[in-house]
């Protein structure tokens, strides 16, 4: 970085060249130079405290969107700050306190300040300040839901706090190497990383204050951004306003307000009047136009929270009520919700029947009559993931340990729904505060469909594991698993690492990444033996034998096929639509368009 390097005073003929170029310092001995500086590309700039300038050449610095600037200093006032080499500075009213990296573009800002004397904290997942955590740079998702979730556990809690006060307090704010900060209005104490693989971009319009910005992210197009962390390739565009909020890695929010949150890997919210207030979700998610999560207050003050499970998918212009929650892959029809909602059945599709003043539940309603979109969920976050250096890990796959648990706890659900049943009709019970009825659709299917998900996920896994069949599982099976900002971590694993922060054990942010990237490392073994037990479970034994294992094989094979069916019909759905040919003169015109 720039700041390794040896530096010179200027001698008094550059001094008297640079003058003549229309620059003033308030200290000449105070400005200090690299080996290689050429008086003739700094030109009326005011230099005010220590500032300290890398090398200065030639030739031009291409941001990343293409657009040349000449390398060099120009019509900018620098106080108290570093530049490394080979940066384009050009009409920057106030840069003060930063340590710039090297080919780093800054143009036509109105102020760009860091002050390091002070702290910051940011308020996620409840307005009431409760959960209040201090961004830094380098923090996974993760971190930030270690740290505001377990309240509870107050040592770590004030362990965390002042291994960040030790990382952050003191230090010039930092502009990585090949960012860009272009033709905005004001960047305030805010550490902005990047990258040459991944360069950071910020422009047009931009008002940022207090925050951490990681490798790749882009910035644009007149957003408000307050008390935040952004993850790796995480895009803010369109007039988005943000505060006290983590956003995960590869996540994209625009035209909405988005407070007090944090935000887990691979989310979308990208509609005009879309508003997520006080809530976590655990990414994989999409929040539709008009979607007003955490607005309806239910007491005399800013109340609670919401936590959404992966895979959150909110319909057009609904809204919930605090407290709510939500297992993963929950899809909920267009409403607004009347009443807190707990909803524990995943993959589940919900519904407010207003003719019917009744919710409605379906279970396993994505492997039933989603298939397409289910199967694409799987691919997509992966291939969306332009990561070059991954610091959050984060499982994609929908069907994974902690979906699994909530399945089987999902059929015990059904089973004792139906069992209390009386009529036809099957009532879940604890789902919605209100008092009317909550109508369970298809459960006896529902079962059979998480049944099948069950084997299909534990065969998964134990693909590559098959000399292990025939051992006899003697252990008990984990069956609590914590998603911390995309990364599934058993819970007697989660018990050790906040016992490890409490005894002095991890006595830094870097110990404690260690430790997670180690559990990462050996996630696929949990996952093995986690599908293993859950195989034992499902036909009543502790030992995989090859009879089972064949029988197993078979069923395997029958459902890969019923996955492999219902794509394609979910698919050809939508093609065979005749509402949706009606715009096309021809098939063909409707390949040409769409794709086959």
């Amino acid at each position: 970085m720039c700041n390794s390097r040896e530096y010179r005073n200027l001698q008094a003929q550059e001094i008297s060249l640079l003058e003549s170029l229309g620059n003033f310092a308030d200290n000449w001995n105070h400005v200090w130079v690299s080996d290689e500086f050429c008086c003739q590309m700094v030109r009326n700039n005011s230099f005010y405290g220590t500032v300290r300038i890398g090398r200065i050449g030639s030739s031009t610095i291409a941001d990343a969107d293409e657009m040349n600037w000449p390398i060099g200093i120009y019509g900018s006032m620098l106080r108290d700050c570093t530049i490394g080499d080979y940066c384009a500075i050009h009409n920057v009213g106030l840069l003060r306190g930063y340590m710039v990296g090297n080919m780093a573009c800054l143009a036509n800002i109105d102020e760009m300040t860091y002050d390091s004397t002070g702290v910051t904290y940011l308020e996620p997942m409840n307005e009431c300040g409760g959960r209040k955590i201090i961004p830094f740079p380098g923090m996974r998702v993760g971190d930030a839901y270690l740290w505001a979730k377990y309240r509870d556990h107050k040592v770590m809690v004030e362990k965390l706090d002042a291994m960040t006060r030790r990382l952050i307090e003191g230090r010039d704010g930092m502009v990585g190497d090949c960012a860009v900060v272009a033709n905005t209005k004001m960047v305030r104490d805010v550490d902005i990383e990047s990258t040459e693989m991944e360069p950071t971009l910020i422009r047009n319009c931009v008002c940022l204050d207090a925050g951490v910005i990681s490798p790749g992210c882009r910035l644009t197009n007149g957003i408000i951004a307050e008390r935040f962390a952004l993850g790796e390739n995480v895009k803010l565009e369109k007039g988005l306003r943000l505060y006290d909020t983590v956003v995960g890695d590869n996540s994209t929010l625009a035209c909405c307000e988005v407070g007090c949150n944090i935000i887990f890997p691979a989310h979308e919210q990208h509609h005009n009047n879309s508003f997520l207030i006080a809530s976590v979700v655990m990414g994989q998610s999409n929040v539709a136009a008009g979607c007003t999560i955490g607005s309806n207050h239910n007491g005399r003050t800013a109340d609670n929270e919401i936590v959404a499970g992966r895979g959150f998918w909110p319909g057009l212009c609904s809204s919930f009520k605090h407290s709510s929650r939500f297992a993963s892959y929950c899809l909920l029809s267009k409403a607004a919700y009347p009443y807190e909602l707990d909803i524990k059945l995943p993959f589940a599709l919900v519904n407010n029947n207003e003719a019917e003043n009744r919710l409605e539940v379906m279970p396993a309603y994505w492997w039933m009559y989603n298939m397409y979109a289910l199967d694409r969920n799987g691919r997509k976050f992966a291939a969306r993931d332009k990561r070059t250096y991954t610091r959050q890990n984060i499982e994609f796959q929908p069907l994974a340990p902690d979906t699994a648990e909530e399945i089987i706890h999902g059929i015990k659900l059904l089973r004792q729904w139906m069992e209390e049943s009386t009529g036809t009709e099957v009532y879940g019970k604890g789902i919605e505060k209100g008092k009317r009825k909550c109508l369970i659709l298809k459960a006896a299917e529902a079962i059979n469909a998480y049944e099948d998900m069950l084997i299909y996920y534990a065969m998964q896994a134990m693909e590559g594991h098959e000399d292990t069949i025939g051992l006899t599982y003697d252990g008990d099976r984990e069956k609590r698993w914590v998603n911390l900002g995309g990364q599934l971590v058993g819970g007697e694993y989660l018990d050790q690492l906040i016992e490890d922060i409490e005894e002095g054990r991890l006595a830094s942010w870097d110990d404690i990444h260690l430790r997670m990237d180690k559990l990462w490392e050996q996630y696929p073994t949990m996952r093995y033996s986690h599908a293993y037990s859950i195989l034992c479970e499902l036909e009543s034994t502790d030992c995989i034998n090859d009879s089972i294992w064949t029988k197993l094989m078979l069923r395997y094979e029958e459902i890969k096929q019923y996955i492999a069916d219902q794509v394609r019909i979910t698919r050809e759905k939508d093609n065979k639509n005749p509402f949706r040919q009606m715009t096309y003169d021809t098939l063909e015109e409707m390949e040409a368009v769409l794709g086959n």
